[in-house]
């Protein structure tokens, strides 16, 4: 009995460890790409799920822009998710690895509570493979889920030009270079106003 439970403590820490260091992974500030330059900083924070096509639109938009505004400095990160759906996609990838290696090794964890095993579990072990892409599979889709935010949030020096989250929709290539147009314009005509000591 002693040995099961240091067996079940050590998988347990070994989890736990996993987990904590792929939370830490996780941590913000990750960019995806960022170009120095003494303009204005423009900010794309997108969505950085796996599955996400905006990487692709925000490497697009920069190429185009350094193009046509090459004083502007561009800079891109993720847009992360509250820290609950982050830390719920790390415990699944950590807690998926440890459920198939259970299935593959053959081990019962319901019998270090002293519970009978339900049928998935036998089920499961029986059929090996299938178990294991189901887990893995099924996982993978919550994961992504926790992950997906389905931002493309676009700032001018710190100011908010687009919101993805509030208008629905990625602005177009013209939308985004008509407002930076007039984000420029009305900064230029703000910085040619006369200062009045206070």
């Amino acid at each position: 009995m002693a040995k099961r439970w240091l067996s079940f403590s050590l998988l347990f820490l070994g989890v736990f460890y996993l987990y904590s260091a792929l939370a830490d992974n996780g941590a913000p500030g990750k960019k995806l790409k960022m170009q120095f330059s003494t303009g204005p900083r423009l900010k794309f924070q997108i969505c950085s799920s796996r599955t996400s096509r905006y990487k692709r639109v925000f490497e697009e938009y920069m190429r185009v822009l350094n193009q046509r505004y090459p004083d502007i400095r561009i800079e891109g990160e993720n847009y992360l998710p509250l820290p609950i759906y982050r830390h719920i996609a790390s415990f699944l990838s950590v807690f998926k690895l440890a459920l198939i290696g259970l299935i593959i090794l053959g081990k019962d964890p319901f019998a270090f509570f002293g519970m009978q095993a339900p049928g998935v579990w036998r089920w499961g072990q029986e059929n090996k493979i299938y178990a294991c892409m189901m887990v893995f599979f099924i996982s993978n889709m919550i994961e992504n889920q926790c992950m997906s935010t389905g931002a493309f949030e676009i700032t001018l020096n710190d100011v908010p030009v687009w919101s993805k989250l509030e208008s629905g929709h990625i602005p177009s290539m013209q939308q985004l270079v008509q407002i930076l147009e007039n984000e420029m314009k009305l900064n230029v005509h703000m910085d040619s106003l006369p200062r009045h000591p206070s």
